[in-house]
């Protein structure tokens, strides 16, 4: 099929590019490169640098190339920033994403693929979260992960649109040419290996005070190109129906002092950690019901 990912440069979207490409499928990369890099598309994709924003450069993109399915991963996802400057979170993950349901529609494409996060649950404490539990955004960037996903619905309603929402929960690892690639790291992952090899004096730790095991916040992880192969599977139903999913491993998660003993011994290398103040956007617990993904998409 002929695919539009937005993102594509960026670190999951890159990924799922590359997934794709494997697959036989023909892949346009649309991105405006505020976070993503020109070096993570892959060279088998068509590379177009634009903002969602403007309509025309979008809309002559979609005709020009027959997209089919879009795949839209581009976002703010900085929980934290957003808390700062929601303006910015609001314009970047709610009005752009209008913009593309907007020209999707006058070019009558109906199917498309949204990366959502687990952020939209919020603060959803001892148990295993499943798709139909209630949202409780905390910050705006989970709010307007949300907004997007509500009006996917009514699109639907009204224009026929077919999607599936994927709410990811913590995604981490790499392909061998593609990986986390940021100007600021703030993920737990690749922060303690860089503290591993060297290149930070130590991790810090938001807190310690937490309602868990030992104290830590506890989160699912998983692999990206997990995350890459649930978007492939996706593309089978949308010509049937439309769906929401955790993408998650499920089971009991792991807590942040957990994943530095494991880092540890699997490196080698002593990381040193501090404990510093909460963060006001941090859930205490976020892991992830898989059971949905893997029955209807045989995903595992």
């Amino acid at each position: 099929m002929r695919i539009l990912v937005t993102g594509g440069a960026g670190y999951i979207g890159s990924v799922i590019v590359e997934e794709l490409l494997r697959a036989g499928h023909e892949l346009t990369v649309y991105d405006n490169l505020n976070e993503g890099h020109r070096a993570a598309v892959s060279p088998g994709a068509e590379f177009v640098h634009a903002d969602l924003l403007d309509r025309e450069r979008l809309k002559s993109t979609l005709r020009q190339r027959n997209i089919e399915v879009v795949i839209h991963t581009a976002s703010d996802s900085l929980a934290g920033e957003s808390m700062q400057h929601p303006a910015k979170c609001y314009e970047t993950n709610f009005l752009a994403g209008l913009s593309l349901l907007g020209v999707m529609k006058d070019a009558q494409i109906t199917r498309l693929i949204f990366s959502s996060t687990a952020a939209v649950y919020g603060e959803l404490y001892w148990q295993r979260i499943e798709e139909a539990d209630p949202p409780g955004p905390t910050n705006p960037y989970s709010e307007t992960k949300l907004a997007f996903e509500r009006a996917l619905h009514w699109y639907e309603q009204a224009y026929g649109l077919r999607y599936v929402t994927f709410r990811y929960f913590n995604v981490a690892g790499a392909t061998v040419r593609c990986g986390e690639w940021r100007a600021a790291e703030t993920h737990l992952i690749p922060l303690l290996l860089q503290v591993a090899a060297g290149r930070r004096s130590h991790l810090e730790i938001y807190g310690d005070d937490y309602p868990t095991r030992d104290g830590t916040c506890v989160r699912d992880y998983i692999h990206v190109v997990d995350l890459a192969r649930a978007h492939r599977l996706a593309i089978n139903i949308l010509n049937e129906r439309s769906a929401v999913y955790n993408v998650g491993c499920g089971g009991d998660g792991f807590t942040v002092k957990e994943v530095i003993s494991c880092a540890s011994k699997i490196t080698g290398k002593e990381i040193p950690a501090r404990i510093t103040a909460r963060r006001a956007e941090d859930p205490a617990i976020v892991v992830a019901s898989s059971k949905l993904i893997k029955q209807e998409l045989g995903w595992s």
